[in-house]
């Protein structure tokens, strides 16, 4: 039986309606894209969907008392909670370099979570 699902397209400031039209999970149509990643980005939000999490973590003896983090990639949309919550509990100690990895591997990814700025010892 085919089903209708409908998503907006986050990768670029158009924000298309996209409709992507399945039948026992396969992708057989997306309508309503502007452009080619609209598509892909449907199809990839149907099939497994991803966000890249942002957060910030503590830091001892910096000049400010967090830290700005990211992971390098996205994970699965399912775990960003879980992730959030795993780096509730990270402390990193000043000084950071931007892009310096604070935690290895979040959640048995593979994707690491780095630093998204510099940040000197107070």
């Amino acid at each position: 039986m085919k089903s209708k699902h409908a998503f907006i397209c986050i990768s670029c400031p158009l924000g298309c309606s996209l409709e992507l039209i399945e039948e026992n999970g396969e992708v057989l149509e997306v309508t309503g894209a502007d452009c080619k990643i609209g598509e892909r980005y449907a199809a990839e939000e149907f099939k497994d969907p991803r966000r890249v999490v942002t957060t910030t973590v503590r830091v001892k003896g910096g000049t400010l008392p967090l830290l700005p983090v990211r992971t390098t990639d996205a994970i699965p949309k399912g775990l960003v909670v879980d992730a959030v919550r795993a780096l509730d509990g990270v402390e990193v100690e000043a000084p950071v370099e931007d892009g310096q990895v604070i935690c290895s591997d979040i959640l048995e990814t593979g994707v690491d979570v780095i630093s998204s700025r510099e940040l000197a010892r107070d």
